[in-house]
């Protein structure tokens, strides 16, 4: 008898806040010293009349604003990335989806909208160079930020998701996307609307009602969890077994719903949270 063939699977992770604790932005400004609050104000400033395409803000901001524009070079941006916080087992969550679990092979992206020397500074040695795709700039001689090559942000990233899917020769059903935040939207739509599997690693309303599943946790580890209960099939028990043959003890794995509704009554409002 012949091995069953491998089912080929590409994995694609966000990066800000879905493999790290912070923001890039909010590094870079400490380090280059703008304070962060003029960061936060002015992305959302961007954000709110919608100059930009979600995720984008830092790269505009690199690009148009003054005071970013004269003070961070392409060094400090390979900087920011080895002063960024990960999270846990990240290499692991590489190796493991690499490896394969049982007749499932995943290749593993990261597709952001984070500078590209960020990204592949903090996952050296890591993730490989050529399975990181973030948003590439043109410099000057002195290291100056001229223009944007390439934005992986809106739906520059959903085009590099299809790139992706068409030279790894994988179905649309084969892809799994995960993210944390309302730059995740717009390719967790593509990928949900052809069959393809979505995780939310953050309670922000906008993509944990996307994704197909959400999972909390400040390990990077954790999303193998619905990948291997929806995707491989296994039962919980004997994920919780695979967990622990690595070292890793699942404390708590809990499941909610969550309801969020919003009411109103004569000029009065107020929000109610119910949970099934």
């Amino acid at each position: 008898m012949t091995d069953k063939p491998l089912k080929r699977y590409l994995f694609a992770s966000d990066f800000d806040q879905t493999l790290t604790f912070n923001d890039s932005g909010y590094v870079l400004s400490e380090l280059v010293g703008i304070p962060t609050a003029e960061f936060e104000r002015k992305s959302k400033g961007m954000a709110e009349l919608n100059l930009v395409q979600q995720g984008a803000e830092l790269a505009y901001l690199l690009l148009h604003d003054p005071e970013f524009r004269a003070r961070v070079r392409r060094e400090h941006l390979y900087e920011v990335g080895k002063r960024i916080r990960l999270k846990d087992n990240i290499e692991l969550l590489h190796e493991l989806l690499d490896k394969g679990i049982e007749g499932h092979h995943f290749e593993f992206y990261v597709l952001s909208a984070a500078p590209v020397e960020v990204i592949q500074s903090a996952l050296e040695g890591i993730v490989p160079k050529d399975h990181i795709y973030g948003t590439e700039f043109r410099y000057t001689s002195s290291g100056e930020i001229a223009t944007i090559a390439r934005s992986t942000a809106g739906y520059g990233k959903v085009a590099r998701l299809d790139q992706l899917q068409s030279e790894l020769k994988v179905g649309p059903a084969q892809i799994i996307y995960t993210g944390d935040g309302s730059s995740d939207v717009h390719v967790m739509l593509h990928v949900n609307v052809r069959d393809g599997f979505t995780i939310a690693v953050s309670e922000a309303k906008h993509v944990s009602q996307v994704a197909k599943r959400t999972v909390l946790s400040t390990d990077a580890l954790a999303v193998l969890a619905p990948i291997l209960e929806d995707i491989v099939g296994w039962e919980r028990l004997r994920i919780r077994e695979y967990f622990e043959s690595y070292g890793m003890l699942i404390q708590e794995w809990d499941r909610v719903r969550t309801d969020w509704l919003t009411l109103r009554r004569e000029g009065e409002q107020w929000s109610v949270a119910g949970a099934s």
